[in-house]
């Protein structure tokens, strides 16, 4: 031992190191580029491979064919799969270990069969055999073993079979089974919660709770308190350990009370007789606006008059001071003090007009006449001041001889020229007072304007030309002539507009775009709707290239005018852009829904027409047209055959004829064209619409036969596959109607109302637990839909399983959380009543805008008799999204308990012209047979009736 080296200065092991282990970095590692020592030579390896090779029994080839040998092209034949890699001495021990841990195993092995055949060999004496035949075993023992093995394990597998292989045998006889008889197989009970609601009833037991419990749980949150002999009161101890002295709170009451009322009663004692700070001394309460002014302090006041006194010593000559002291007087309820303050000022600044006004405003009509004559005679040239005087006048003759002297002294003042004209009752003497205003004030638009209006046609026109060449820049007066030539007829003869933009385009004076809209919009609101037409078609496109996004912008100007109720402004609008874009979709839709919305039928028809002649392939035209003419039923069909010549087999074309017939009476004709459009136009809506005309008519069995063809021809229509099923429905073929639904969304695994059709005649047939287990089917092929996850919920809650649907409510809310069809009916059907505004205000919170919600928000602010609330919310709803037909029902309902006549008409007149489409309860009445030929206002009143 005293030979053996220490660990530090044993030789490295090979391949070793240093810091590897333990990560450490900053030289090169095997990880990295490889070894930090240097690796073997070409001797070295070619040595470790020739071993290898002799110790594998192989021999190295030194052509090229052993890259064909057969064991490389078996993927999984091992063998000799490493021999052309290095042998290190690394794998040497591990060869060797293998093989001693292989040769223990044999001679374990050997001395068990040796054992065992000592035991049972009939020969014992003969043992130089028995060595033998030890040792024939001992050549192929490892195949023997082998052979033990595989049988053994056979053995094992046929006595403990797999349960797939035990059911192999019954899969295989379910091929023979047919649909009929998985339609007739017995459903199993429902056992859904049983045994959660039994463990649960037993930890719900109750047990009768002690006297003192309930006492002390009665006095712990009440506070107790003794009254004595003479009057005082002890308090009682808080559960906190806190002592509440209730004599003491209320001696503190009293004498912050009386300190007020005596504090108030100073107040009013010291106040004059004009103020409005005054307590009744009798203690009876001031009214509110008394103690508002009773809250100003006189210190306040005194601070204030203070300061402002200061100000005016020290700056007598500055108005506003003056005004400032004045003003403040009468806020305290001193007007004599204030009229002599002002009175002071008007001495120390003669020259000011805003003191002199305020002088004239502080006094009464005789003294402020007076003030008036002397603020004239310091300032005989203020306008305002003349005015005011003006107005101190009581008759017109006195008014008039004001103002004269005044426009004596102020020739120039386009006020005092405006006034006097207003005094005049007279159009002929207002007239020369107008032309001797003009020639003294030629600058004055207004001025020039007014006598236009008073003149004559002819000499009109003779005024506004004098006009421009005094102010050439204004394009007031251009607008005005162009006004004048309306009113004379000749509004569409004369170019006025055009000629004034070119001479204000010399000029440099164009108004923006934006001003000229802004002068049409008045003109249209002054009742000249021909200038305004004119401004925009000579105004609208100045000063834009033809880069810029002219149609987007015109389009936008048109809607702001519409938002500010000038239609015909908008409509001028949308004219002049639609001789820039001739053919463009999107302007004639937008002045079609102009004329629809705010012009008449004739407009309508008009604005139509031309989209049809510029648009002749856009059957949306062709329709809209078609429909507006449907009460002349000849002028429909002459749209209809005008559109089948631009557009040949269009479908849409094709069923708006169908249905101007069908409307009209016309059956033959209707089925005759269906007839033509399954011919020419083949498309599943023409089929949809041929199987749904039959089924209006009452004929399921002509509907079941061409739903059936047209199977043949579509079968991915969903669409297709319902009708089917609901016509076996109608006809009482439950079976039937089962495996219609059945194959339909074997069909269309993705259509979520085929589901739902499904799950429901399952329920309707009592059978719950097929319906549960259509949903659960449902919502693996759909899995976050909120539909599916409503309708099992609400199978859940017509079946009793309360608490089953209220788990399967937390799982769909997990999933998604933002839709309002979940929120709404947890919060109406499986939440107590009291707690659902809280749920409310989190749904809202959770969910951005969903229709739904906010209607359950109405219903719930209607139970509680907030009716104006609920409107709001009904509302805005219908603002979010105005194609959702429960929405206007339950509105329609909500307003026939609680509105008025003229209300009604108005929601259902709105509910009409936006002719809604979608809606739970709404599609359900809508699409059902009996209502096809009933019209908006009515399939509205149905729902209504049927919400609950």
């Amino acid at each position: 031992m005293a030979s053996r080296r220490d660990f530090l200065s044993q030789p490295a092991p090979e391949n070793y190191v240093a810091g590897l282990g333990r990560g450490a970095t900053g030289f090169t590692t095997r990880s990295d580029l490889g070894p930090a020592r240097e690796g073997p030579s070409e001797d070295q390896i070619k040595a470790a491979v020739a071993k290898r090779s002799a110790q594998l029994g192989l021999t190295e080839s030194k052509d090229d064919d052993d890259k064909d040998d057969g064991r490389y092209q078996d993927p999984d034949n091992e063998v000799g799969l490493f021999s052309g890699g290095i042998y290190e001495k690394d794998d040497e021990e591990a060869d060797q270990i293998w093989k001693e841990v292989e040769d223990k195993m044999g001679r374990r092995r050997q001395k068990q069969r040796l054992v065992v055949f000592t035991v049972t060999s009939p020969h014992p004496r003969k043992t130089p055999g028995l060595s033998v035949e030890i040792d024939e075993q001992n050549t192929d023992q490892s195949s023997h073993r082998e052979a033990r093995e595989q049988a053994e394990r056979e053995d094992y597998e046929r006595k403990n079979p797999k349960i797939q292989q035990q059911f192999a045998g019954l899969k295989r006889a379910l091929e023979t089974v047919t649909d009929e008889e998985w339609a007739n197989l017995p459903d199993p009970k429902d056992l859904t919660g049983r045994t959660k609601r039994a463990r649960t009833a037993r930890m719900e037991r109750f047990y009768a709770v002690p006297d003192s419990v309930l006492a002390a749980a009665r006095d712990s949150g009440q506070f107790g308190t003794t009254v004595a002999d003479d009057g005082t009161a002890t308090a009682g101890g808080n559960k906190d350990g806190t002592v509440t002295d209730f004599a003491k709170i209320g001696a503190a009451r009293d004498k912050v009370l009386k300190a007020r009322l005596e504090q108030e009663s100073q107040s009013s004692g010291t106040a004059t007789a004009g103020s409005a700070t005054s307590i009744d001394p009798r203690g009876y309460l001031t009214s509110l606006s008394n103690m508002q002014g009773a809250e100003k302090s006189i210190g306040d006041f005194e601070q204030f008059r203070k300061m402002l006194k200061s100000a005016v010593d020290s700056n007598p000559k500055h108005a506003a001071s003056w005004i400032a002291a004045a003003r403040l007087e009468i806020a305290a309820g001193k007007p004599v003090a204030a009229r002599n303050l002002i009175a002071k000022g008007c001495q120390h600044c003669p020259k000011s007009e805003d003191i002199w006004l305020e002088n004239i405003h502080l006094n009464e009509n005789r003294n402020a006449k007076i003030i008036a004559a002397q603020a004239i005679q310091a300032i005989p040239h203020s306008v305002k001041i003349w005015v005011e005087a003006m107005k101190l006048e009581n008759d017109p003759r006195s008014k008039k001889k004001v103002i004269r002297r005044a426009l004596d002294h102020n020739q120039e003042s386009e006020a005092l020229w405006k006034e006097a004209v207003n005094l005049e009752e007279d159009v002929e003497d207002a007239r020369i007072l107008l032309a001797k205003a003009t020639e003294l004030i030629p600058e004055s638009l207004d001025l020039w304007l007014a006598l236009a209006r008073l003149e004559t046609p002819a000499n009109a026109r003779k005024i506004l030309n004098k006009a421009v060449k005094k102010l050439p820049n204004s394009h007031e007066l251009w607008i005005a002539a162009a006004r004048l030539e309306e009113q004379m007829g000749e509004g569409t003869k004369k170019p006025v507009m055009k000629n004034a933009v070119k001479f204000l385009a010399k000029q440099n004076a164009m108004p923006k775009r934006e001003e000229w809209i802004a002068e049409a919009e008045k003109c249209e609101e002054e009742g000249a709707v021909i200038t305004c037409s004119n401004i925009i078609e000579e105004t609208l496109g100045w000063g834009l290239d033809e880069d810029d996004d002219r149609k987007e912008m015109w389009m936008e100007d048109a809607k702001a005018s519409i938002s500010r109720d000038k239609f015909a402004t908008a409509r001028a609008i949308y004219a002049y852009a639609l001789r820039v874009f001739v053919n463009s979709k999107s302007l004639y839709l937008a002045a079609v829904e102009l004329e629809r919305n705010h012009g008449t039928k004739d407009d309508l028809w008009r604005a139509l027409e031309k989209a049809v002649e510029a648009c002749p392939h856009v059957e949306n035209f062709w329709l809209m047209l078609a429909r507006e003419k449907a009460g002349q039923i000849d002028e429909a069909r002459r749209v209809l055959a005008r559109a089948f010549k631009q557009n040949p087999d269009n479908e849409d074309i094709w069923l708006a004829a169908v249905k101007l017939e069908a409307d009209n009476g016309f059956i033959d004709q209707a089925r005759d064209l269906l007839k033509t459009a399954r011919q020419n136009a083949p498309t599943d809506r023409v089929w949809m619409r041929s199987v749904a005309f039959e089924r209006q008519l009452g004929d399921n069995e002509a509907a079941l036969d061409l739903v059936r063809d047209a199977l043949l021809l579509f079968p991915g229509s969903p669409k297709l596959w319902m009708m089917k099923g609901q016509i076996y429905e109608d006809l009482d073929k439950l079976p039937e109607a089962r495996e219609a639904y059945s194959t339909g969304v074997r069909a269309v695994p993705s259509s979520v109302p085929i589901w739902l059709l499904y799950s429901r005649l399952e329920e309707r047939s009592g059978n719950v637990v097929k319906a549960r287990s259509v949903l659960d089917r449902a919502r693996q092929a759909v899995p976050k839909s909120p539909e599916l996850w409503t309708e099992l919920i609400r199978v859940e809650r017509r079946a009793g399983n309360l608490n089953q649907a209220k788990s399967l409510m937390a799982n769909a809310l997990q999933q998604m959380p933002k839709s309002g069809l979940l929120w709404a009916e947890r919060i109406l059907n499986l939440e107590a009543r009291t707690q659902r505004k809280s749920l409310l205000a989190e749904a809202i919170k959770k969910v951005e805008d969903d229709p739904i919600l906010l209607v359950t928000a109405a219903r719930i602010l209607w139970a509680e008799r907030r009716l104006d609330r609920a409107q709001n919310w009904f509302d805005k709803a219908l603002l979010l999204d105005r194609d959702m037909g429960d929405t206007w029902a339950w509105y329609y309902k909500f307003v026939t308990q609680h509105g008025t006549e003229e209300k009604r008409a108005e929601l259902v007149a709105k509910c009409v012209l936006n002719d809604p489409r979608h809606g739970e309860h709404w599609q359900a009445i809508a699409k059902d047979p009996k209502n096809a030929n009933k019209k908006t206002e009515e399939i509205l009143k149905l729902v209504a009736a049927e919400l609950k």
